[in-house]
């Protein structure tokens, strides 16, 4: 079965390569990380957070939610059960990658740049609230983080949520447009970059004892942290790969009506 590159589909791919181009070229300069430092921020409340609903929509709680000034992140949570325990610790990075999946359809969609911005401002300073501060109010004697910890989520999330708003509501097509793309690149690269690391964390004779979601499966299912690793990049691979060619491609007239790809 073969695709080709759908003609309205060019500037968006175009659009879509610039953004995946910069952001690789950021990992080989030195001292760029700080440039996209919010972004990175950004990705890590898409990952806990993904655990957060997860584990909420399964029948758990949740304790709260923290991200760390290195970027890394955490999420305290009680899981309903084995199955609880699960999809919530596969949600991060999964879900990571389902958003970066969702902005790339979005973007093909030709929905509107500026309202995918407001609403992931919304998204942030929702889950900033909800996981930041209530959560740990009603947790306060159990907390199991300290207070500058909740104290930097609180300010990343805000600032996050007010420079997405910004960006909705004072910033051009043009620029909401990359704004856009370049958010859902770095969620798919990042996710992917993370699993890279998870991998070797997890690693036969190399691994360490760092506490990690690949961990927190081989605790509950007896299966060593390294295969829900492989499990992990191949859900994320497939769903890229369906997501790029959503994005990008149609299909021959003749085999159009067999397919989801059709555009």
């Amino acid at each position: 079965m073969r695709y080709k590159l759908a003609e309205d589909a060019k500037p968006q791919v175009l659009l879509l390569l610039i953004a995946t181009l910069l952001t690789v070229g950021i990992w080989f300069i030195p001292y760029a990380d700080y440039l996209v430092y919010p972004i990175r921020l950004f990705v890590t409340f898409i990952h806990e957070s993904s655990h957060a609903i997860i584990a909420l929509l399964t029948g758990g709680s949740v304790q709260s939610l923290t991200i760390a000034a290195d970027g890394s992140g955490v999420v305290y949570s009680v899981p309903s059960g084995f199955f609880g325990q699960i999809f919530t610790s596969s949600a991060g990075y999964l879900g990571t990658t389902a958003f970066g999946v969702i902005m790339l359809y979005l973007i093909r969609k030709a929905v509107s740049p500026h309202k995918i911005l407001f609403v992931l401002a919304a998204f942030i300073g929702i889950m900033t609230v909800v996981f930041g501060v209530i959560s740990p109010m009603f947790n306060i004697f159990s907390l199991q983080v300290g207070f500058s910890s909740l104290l930097f989520t609180i300010i990343a999330g805000a600032l996050l949520a007010v420079g997405l708003g910004a960006l909705a509501l004072y910033s051009n097509v043009r620029i909401a447009n990359f704004a856009v793309a370049f958010l859902a690149v770095q969620a798919l690269l990042n996710s992917l970059s993370d699993l890279k690391t998870l991998f070797f964390i997890n690693a036969p004779f190399y691994g360490s004892d760092i506490a990690t979601d690949a961990g927190n499966m081989a605790a509950a299912t007896g299966l060593p942290g390294i295969v829900w690793v492989f499990i992990w990049i191949g859900i994320s691979l497939a769903m890229i790969s369906v997501g790029l060619r959503l994005y990008a491609v149609s299909q021959n007239k003749a085999a159009a009506k067999d397919s989801v790809f059709e555009s």
